[in-house]
């Protein structure tokens, strides 16, 4: 499986509290906050939750 490299663009400040869970979820906590997962399912519904937040890169 492939490796994605997802970072936080945009503040948590105004989501919803499941996007604020899903942020969680991710490792995300903070502006510019960068983590690395393996490509799967999961990761990406959880992407595609909070897509206006975050930025994906394929690595």
């Amino acid at each position: 499986m492939s490796k994605i490299q997802i970072t936080q663009l945009k503040s948590r400040i105004g989501a919803t509290k499941p996007q604020k869970a899903t942020l969680d979820a991710l490792g995300l906590r903070k502006i510019n906050k960068t983590v690395l997962h393996t490509q799967c399912p999961a990761i990406m519904g959880m992407v595609t939750k909070v897509k206006h937040l975050v930025k994906v890169e394929t690595l």
